[in-house]
């Protein structure tokens, strides 16, 4: 058996075979267009690269109930061309074979949970911090869902003594997690991308401040055995050191977590988790035929 995998960002996708023992055989980079275009070439990819199911984790929010009228679309998202696209639906019209549909980063959480920071961990939250903040949230072994997947880029932050005058830049909520701390907020501080900050910068004690709140507050209501931190402003290493600490002061004591060093991780698989958990549920999807 050979899965293929999608990785659906709004910047670019992530085209990949993989094989039975979970090794990639094939990939391609290509840039999101619209969606004519870009599926265009996604069938060219799957055409020349034959897969017996396809997992495909794509930029939301998208509709994921299946009892919905819009499941396998992508709704509110302010790519252009994408908004109400009926993704899951052109794949199938394409080729139907067995497909398993969710979020991009619910297929990087399914990733590391299996093969990556996570494995053999039932209880995880997968947090990646970059363009945008997104989680995909493990519990008992499942992906979390309800009527939807989860927002949780998206909740509401106190704001840093230091850093009351700023605005935000989420256009829905102003300076909910992903406003205040995702890498466009950083630019909009300091005039400069993240990756420009020095270590030494004031910045990353307030970032720090930020995501460990967060974190706290998915500890208190998921008590999940694992949080692992991806995205690119996780590239700077020395936040994990700060963010434990800081997480330690917001707990304040009042509840017990696994030791921290275990429980608040990086990422372990790189650029590959997401193309290796769409894999791996296209292997659950095709078994559940």
């Amino acid at each position: 058996m050979r899965y293929g995998a999608i990785e659906a960002g709004g910047t670019k996708f992530v085209l990949a075979v993989i094989d039975e023992d979970m090794q990639i055989v094939a990939r391609e980079r290509i840039d999101t267009r619209l969606p004519a275009e870009t599926l265009a070439d996604v069938f060219t990819f799957f055409d020349a690269n034959q897969v017996d199911a396809i997992g495909i984790g794509a930029f939301g929010p998208i509709d994921i109930n299946k009892k919905s009228a819009t499941y396998g679309f992508v709704k509110a998202t302010p790519k252009p061309g994408w908004r109400d696209f009926d993704f899951l639906g052109a794949m199938k019209a394409w080729r139907d074979i067995p497909y398993f549909w969710t979020t991009d980063v619910n297929v990087a959480a399914v990733g590391e949970q299996q093969l990556g920071a996570a494995k053999g961990i039932n209880n995880l939250v997968y947090l990646t911090i970059g363009t945008g903040i997104g989680a995909g949230i493990i519990q008992n072994g499942q992906l979390l869902s309800g009527f939807g997947h989860p927002e949780a880029g998206h909740i509401s932050l106190h704001q840093h003594p230091d850093d009351t005058e700023f605005k935000g830049v989420c256009p829905y909520h102003g300076t909910c997690f992903e406003g205040l701390a995702a890498g466009p907020s950083l630019q909009a501080r300091y005039g400069v991308p993240a990756v420009e900050l020095g270590q030494e910068h004031a910045a990353w004690q307030v970032e720090a401040y930020y995501i460990a709140q967060a974190l706290v507050n998915y500890s208190l209501i998921l008590s999940p055995e694992r949080i692992v931190l991806g995205g690119g402003v996780m590239h700077q290493q020395m936040l994990f050191p700060m963010i434990r600490e800081s997480f330690v002061a917001q707990m304040a004591d009042y509840a017990q977590v696994p030791n921290l060093d275990e429980y608040i991780q990086p990422i372990a698989l790189a650029d590959d988790a997401g193309v290796l958990g769409c894999a791996l549920l296209a292997k659950y999807a095709l078994e559940q035929q």
